[in-house]
């Protein structure tokens, strides 16, 4: 059975947002610490990340999506930060302040409707973010920590989200290849 990588997202799109966390992202990475950015194209908030799913299950999962609810809102991305702490940065991402609840209640709804389709819930309490860089060691980890607490309350800007997605994600040498497959307004 030929399998790929899916995951549901809110994709960040507006130019604005793109040119300032790419701003960010320079300065990281002048740090001379070990990273992969993001590249911009796939900057996104992940609400669920499936694993590999089938073709045939996607009808099935775009069919769950419209279950959710959920008008037009404005997110405020907000602050930078790391996962899992500031002595352990593996993840470093951009938060939200206003919106955030709301993609936190789409989250939750999403959950609730693909656990009925053998899904395992998330074991992580969730936290609305966008991965900008991977940490893949340790190198000047004082400099990257000294960056990332120098932005954790930069105000970033605000988006509309008027979409959630359903997105294949196919591994390739140069990173990731996103696809939309389905689209909920």
């Amino acid at each position: 059975m030929e399998g790929f990588r899916a995951f549901i997202a809110i994709d960040i799109e507006d130019n604005n947002l793109l040119q300032k966390i790419l701003d960010i992202q320079r300065e990281i990475s002048q740090t001379g610490a070990k990273l992969k950015l993001v590249e911009p194209e796939n900057l996104h908030f992940t609400l669920k990340f499936l694993g590999n799913i089938s073709s045939t299950m996607v009808d099935e999962i775009y069919e769950s999506m419209k279950q959710i609810a959920f008008n037009p809102f404005e997110l405020e991305l907000y602050g930078v930060g790391c996962f899992p702490s500031l002595s352990r940065i593996n993840n470093i991402w951009i938060g939200t302040r206003k919106g955030g609840e709301e993609v936190s209640r789409i989250y939750n709804d999403l959950e609730a409707q693909i656990k009925k389709l053998k899904f395992k819930p998330e074991q992580r309490k969730y936290t609305p973010h966008a991965t900008i860089a991977r940490v893949k060691n340790a190198h000047n980890k004082d400099r990257l920590a000294k960056i990332i607490s120098k932005y954790s309350s930069l105000e970033i800007g605000f988006m509309k989200v008027d979409s959630v997605r359903l997105k294949s994600s196919r591994l390739t040498p140069k990173g990731p290849v996103y696809n939309i497959l389905r689209s909920i307004p």
